[in-house]
């Protein structure tokens, strides 16, 4: 039987090298977390800024809306006055959490402008304000593109953030959970229309 004696040296040295190859492992997955959380609170941040795009092209919209209107419904002046301090709340609101609750209160006055636009069939007939309500439907229709795609990022990050072993770079990090885009309570509710 052959003598198999291994040098005192090579046992520490194997150890060593386990080691310095688990701490490389250990800092290479946290340096892949904190690049990847960075990436995703870019993308929630980059899709907040689209649907901020987008509010403010209906909130410029809006004066023009109220002033073709205006023209045509003169005693319905507390219906516009609430639909330009909505607006105006919307555009000073800076908290994403504050700039949701004002643009779901915009978009309640909107709704009751376009009521009182029903009212008269001469509005109705105006080019101007047929323009103007097509444009406010396109971004409607993109703002609720904008907002899909915001939620599904900040859902994305959420569950990271709450997963292990990633939860525990964000907390090193002071990641905190992102908010979702969400509709009020009375917008969830069939729109009542009565003549």
């Amino acid at each position: 039987m052959p003598n198999l004696l291994i040098p005192g040296w090579v046992v520490p040295t194997i150890v060593a090298a386990v080691v310095v190859l688990l701490v490389i492992i250990l800092v290479a997955v946290c340096v892949g977390a904190y690049n990847s959380f960075v990436k995703m609170r870019n993308t929630c941040e980059e899709a907040w800024a689209t649907i901020d795009v987008y509010l403010k092209k209906r909130c410029d919209l809006i004066p023009n809306l109220v002033e073709t209107v205006k023209g045509y419904a003169k005693h319905e002046s507390g219906t516009l006055e609430r639909v330009i301090a909505a607006r105006n709340a919307a555009m000073s609101a800076d908290a994403p959490k504050d700039k949701i609750a004002a643009e779901n209160a915009l978009t309640g006055t909107l709704r009751s402008l376009f009521a009182v636009a029903e009212a008269y069939p001469q509005l109705q007939a105006n080019t101007n304000f047929l323009d103007l309500q097509n444009q406010l439907k396109q971004i409607e229709t993109e703002l609720a593109n904008a907002r899909k795609y915001y939620n599904a990022t900040v859902r994305q990050i959420n569950t990271k953030m709450q997963t292990f072993p990633s939860n525990l770079i964000a907390g090193m990090m002071k990641l905190k959970k992102f908010e979702y885009y969400e509709i009020e309570e009375e917008d969830r509710q069939n729109v009542k229309v009565q003549f």
